[in-house]
């Protein structure tokens, strides 16, 4: 193994050691409907609003992505694995079927959402950049939903945890 494989496979280990919070990431429109689970999304600026997503250049998603401009980025919670599974293509699913199954609906931006995710943040595509083997999306935020309670999804060590349930004490 070259030095530089190894330095990639290191590299890869390495991110496996930081939890990330587990989306889905939808998009709707003229080039069709789709949709990922990714791990590689995080905050850019709340002026306006943006969160920055990282997609494979391999997937075969990318061009509907790009063609329909918009996003919505579903936050899991701790109940949606299977969810994660479908969208990560862990499981025979279609991506059609994907979309039939319970709890998906229309958002303000025509994006899908996905009931019972902790957030779901629908988007306008403002910038596009490749590094690497990933596109990195820019994605302007323009209409939240958010759930009243939950848990959290987190991938790490290459597996799904839940986040622990926090109990909030109260001083007198």
């Amino acid at each position: 193994m070259s030095r530089e494989e190894q330095h990639r496979l290191n590299f890869r280990d390495a991110m496996a050691s930081l939890p990330a919070a587990v989306n889905i990431v939808t998009t709707q429109g003229s080039a069709g409907r789709c949709g990922i689970t990714a791990t590689a999304v995080c905050s850019v600026t709340d002026t306006p609003p943006t969160l920055l997503v990282c997609i494979n250049n391999r997937s075969a998603m990318v061009p509907v992505f790009e063609q329909n401009g918009k996003m919505c980025v579903n936050v899991l919670n701790h109940q949606q694995e299977e969810m994660a599974r479908h969208f990560a293509g862990m499981t025979e699913l279609s991506m059609e079927q994907r979309f039939t199954l319970d709890g998906w609906r229309g958002g303000a931006l025509q994006q899908p959402i996905l009931q019972q995710a902790l957030a779901s943040l629908e988007g306008e595509i403002q910038q596009i950049q490749t590094i690497g083997t990933h596109r990195v999306y820019l994605l302007e935020i323009k209409h939240i939903t958010l759930a009243s309670e939950g848990q959290g999804l987190i991938y790490f060590k290459r597996q799904f945890h839940a986040t622990p349930h926090q109990q909030h004490a109260v001083t007198a």
